[in-house]
Order: C-alpha cells, then structure tokens, then sequence
C-alpha cells in the first residue's frame, strides 16, 4: 500500500471549493488535511465523502478541553473513519491519557500532539507568559506526548532531528510550515522545504498553497513526492 509523506492542506472557504481541488488530486499521491474552518462549515459529511472517495484525512481540530470532552470527541472523530486526529498538548498529561484511552483499538486512528504554532515566535509566546523559547517549549511538550503513548506530535520541521534522536525513530513528526525553494514565506516563521524536512526526520508534511494554487496540483504534488523519494 501506498505511503504518501505528503498530508495537502485543504484551506478552503467551502465544500464546493475543497472538491474541487480534491478531484485533481489522488489518494496514492497524498493524504488530507481538514482544519477547523472547513469542518465547521461542511462538518461530518465532507469527511466521510472524502474518507469513501479513498483518502486518509488527518482531522486537524486540535482538541484542548476537560479530558472527558477531549475523549469523547476523539471517539467522535474515529467513528468518522479518519486516519489521525490531534489534541492540543497544552491540555497536560491528564487530558492526553484520556484521549489515549479513547482511542485504544488496534484500528484507531492516530493520536497526535500539536506543540507550538509553527507562526508562534520567541514573543508571542512571552506575551502568554511563557518564557521558554519555542525550541524548548516544543521539546517539553512532545515528551509530555510521548509519555502519555501518543503516536506523534506536529511540530516544525526544525525542531525535528532533536526530537528524534530524543524521542525515537517510531514517534511520528508532522511537520507544516513546508514551502517550496521559491516560495514567500508568508505567515509561517519557522519553515523548511520538503527535502530539507525529510532530511531533518519530518515523517509527514503538512502542504497548502504550493499545491493548492499550482496552476496543476497534482502535477505539482508529483514534483514534490519525487523531491521527497529522492532523499529518503
């Protein structure tokens, strides 16, 4: 069975928008990524059709409440078929340990962890009071995830060789923040391209506007996933 590395971002507005971008797509070439716009506005529908249609999709809502709501809506997410979900790892060790027990099955989906926003920097968490830097802020965090069981954690692709080599080779990374040599950098501080993260130890990227507004996606999208085999 096909692997793919490469997770699309569907930011859209609406399901009319999103279909369309999916219908140039294939579930051999990438997996999905709904986010909390779009599923507030086209919901449980719009998951399990694209789900039918062949695709993994990676439920990014990023769950952060009291550990019973966190697992209820996990088991929620795992009854839509979908093949990851996170939750916010500022929610502690008590909230992740539900949210594992939640999704315990051999066939749940996976269970990861979002550390700190790849467009946070040195002052915006200082603004919170969060004194650490976001380095340390993430390393903290991921091991809090991994003590807890969970399969992985999203964090940015230059946090990724210290979390391997501190965390393992099993613990997935899912890295955002990807662009393309020539591409802005627009609003994401910390950013690699995608040879650059899988060299780094990125298990899965997370990519939007490169492919979504390539005048051919999926060509584009074969552009990078043959960049990406070539290093790994």
């Amino acid at each position: 069975m096909p692997d793919p590395k490469v997770i699309v971002a569907l930011d859209f507005p609406d399901e009319t928008s999103t279909l369309q971008l999916v219908e140039q797509l294939h579930p051999e070439q990438c997996r999905l990524k709904i986010g909390k716009e779009l599923f507030t506005r086209s919901g449980p529908d719009l998951v399990r059709r694209l789900v039918d249609a062949g695709y993994d999709v990676f439920l990014d809502l990023k769950y952060h409440d009291i550990p019973n709501t966190v697992a209820k809506a996990c088991m929620a997410a795992a009854d839509l078929g979908v093949w990851m979900v996170n939750v916010h790892s500022l929610g502690g060790p008590s909230m992740m340990e539900a949210a594992r027990k939640a999704l315990s099955s051999d066939d749940a989906p996976l269970l990861i962890a979002v550390t700190i926003l790849t467009s946070s920097n040195e002052e915006d968490l200082q603004a919170v009071g969060i004194n650490n830097s976001p380095a340390e802020m993430v390393t903290r965090l991921a091991s809090l995830a991994k003590a807890q069981d969970l399969d992985g954690v999203v964090c940015s692709a230059r946090e990724t060789t210290s979390l391997k080599s501190l965390l393992g080779q099993e613990f997935k990374l899912v890295t955002p923040g990807i662009r393309l040599a020539d591409d802005s950098t627009d609003d994401q501080k910390r950013i690699m391209t995608p040879i650059d993260a899988v060299q780094s130890g990125a298990d899965y990227l997370v990519i939007g506007r490169p492919i979504t507004q390539a005048e051919n996606p999926l060509q584009k999208l074969k552009i990078i996933n043959a960049q990406i085999e070539s290093v790994l």
